[in-house]
């Protein structure tokens, strides 16, 4: 609890001076928590879907999902770095530079929402040409819709990245349980209780950020603190946004990409039918809670190497990245011990009211598979959060189009016609495995120094 009352420049100094472990823990935990809350969102929602919306709506809304983070990874790309470029300045202790670039960040990010709700419309009337004609009507209902979310969505992951920055990881945290609650609530009002079927499921969703995006301006323009931000004056800087497309702009084309091939993945398993995309959504769903926990730490790497880079403590950086390492490898392999023999059961709590055996036995397999590539996914995410710490968003590019692209993908055009649907699964453990191996190699063959600190010509 004394963590929460420190103040930025506290929690700054705790960053560059204190211990690595207690620190790393300190500023990981409300992150841990946080992805485990954000692992539980679409656990709930896929119960309520299974459940109240049935097996056509589930498996649009599997389908739909890597289609609405195609454009939704500008957002993540762009918030990943806001936390490398912010969390630099704030290492520096430039508290101007910090509310300028949180600013141009905030504003760059809503237009870019802005223009991403009718890219989705347009491909959801593109992408039920080419699907299963029984999704086809509940995927195009559903992505439709959705567009007016985006604006919100993309909001909702600069708020992100400020944050983290800033070294403030429990303020993501209780927007993450706040949004849990909403979506439970609404979830079950439109879902259960009014059987809106793919309708409800984005009205669950609008509601909910509706009014999170409230509470994320009231917390970064209302609320009293050393970081409140104004728009009073603003005007756009080119130039700071100009360098938030030159080190987010890698990234952003990395989660994009990288999503793309997800859903490039999702029409090979939807031509299975609608109940192996839905089982593949169920085991999705579940893994989340094996993916999301360890690999969270990835962010707090970013905060904390991003930070003493800045304050040219390379070093300690350095000590920073070897010890994520062994924290990610202790959190993924527990979490494969722990989630591992409870496959089955997990997947049972999606077919409480419908229970069909063979989704929860394709579920079933699918989620024992995808556990065990957690190991590899972590040490590659906390190998990533160094690397946008440091600026080196290209490598992140290359890297996440390699994993997805260059070893999934193919991996399961190659197997398919032997292995049929378990392509898919297998696929994943192979190409994360992989990755994970070649990214720590190559992470100790480029140069450990900030691609970003060169700022200082921004006005």
């Amino acid at each position: 609890m004394n963590f929460l009352k420190k103040s930025p420049a506290d929690r700054r100094k705790m960053i560059l001076e204190g211990n690595i472990l207690s620190t790393l823990f300190i500023l990981s935990l409300p992150t841990i928590i946080m992805a485990l809350v954000q692992s539980m969102i679409p656990v709930f929602d896929g119960f309520f879907l299974n459940n109240y919306g049935g097996v056509l709506v589930a498996g649009a809304v599997t389908f739909s999902a890597p289609v609405i983070n195609i454009l939704n990874g500008l957002s993540m790309g762009l918030g990943s770095a806001g936390m490398a470029i912010i969390g630099q300045f704030n290492g520096l202790g430039d508290v101007k530079r910090v509310k300028h670039m949180s600013l141009q960040l905030l504003f760059f990010g809503l237009i870019l929402g802005i223009i991403s709700a009718p890219l989705l419309y347009f491909l959801a009337k593109i992408l039920t040409n080419y699907v299963n004609p029984e999704v086809a009507p509940y995927i195009f209902q559903y992505l439709s819709l959705y567009s007016f979310v985006m604006p919100m969505l993309f909001m909702a992951a600069i708020y992100n990245g400020i944050k983290n920055a800033m070294g403030q990881p429990e303020a993501t945290l209780i927007r993450m349980i706040m949004l849990m609650v909403l979506k439970l609530i609404f979830s079950f009002i439109f879902l259960k209780v009014f059987s809106l079927g793919a309708k409800g499921a984005v009205f669950s969703s609008f509601c909910s950020y509706t009014i999170i995006t409230l509470w994320l301006y009231y917390d970064l323009f209302i609320k009293q603190q050393d970081y409140r931000l104004s728009f009073k004056n603003f005007r756009p800087d080119w130039a700071s946004i100009r360098e938030y497309i030159r080190i987010g702009l890698p990234s952003m084309l990395a989660s994009m990409f990288v999503y793309l091939g997800f859903f490039l993945i999702n029409m090979e398993v939807q031509s299975y039918g609608p109940k192996v995309l839905a089982a593949q959504g169920i085991a999705s769903n579940i893994n989340a809670l094996t993916f999301t926990v360890p690999s969270s730490i990835s962010t707090t790497v970013t905060t904390m190497m991003a930070m003493n880079v800045g304050s040219n403590n390379i070093p300690k950086a350095k000590d920073v990245y070897k010890k994520s390492l062994i924290m990610g490898a202790i959190l993924s392999i527990s979490m494969i011990v722990i989630i591992t023999p409870l496959s089955r059961s997990f997947v049972e709590i999606f077919q409480r009211t419908i229970r069909d055996e063979e989704i929860i036995s394709i579920a079933t397999h699918a989620l024992k598979i995808y556990n065990f590539s957690v190991f590899g996914f972590t040490l590659y995410m906390v190998v990533q959060g160094a690397l946008l710490a440091l600026g080196r968003t290209k490598i992140t590019l290359a890297a996440g189009l390699l994993r997805v692209w260059g070893f999934r993908y193919i991996f399961i055009l190659l197997t398919k016609h032997i292995l049929g649907v378990n392509a898919v699964f297998w696929g994943n453990l192979f190409s994360n495995t992989i990755c994970a191996a070649l990214y720590i190699i190559l992470f100790y063959k480029i140069p450990f120094k900030s691609d970003i600190i060169d700022l200082d010509h921004l006005s």
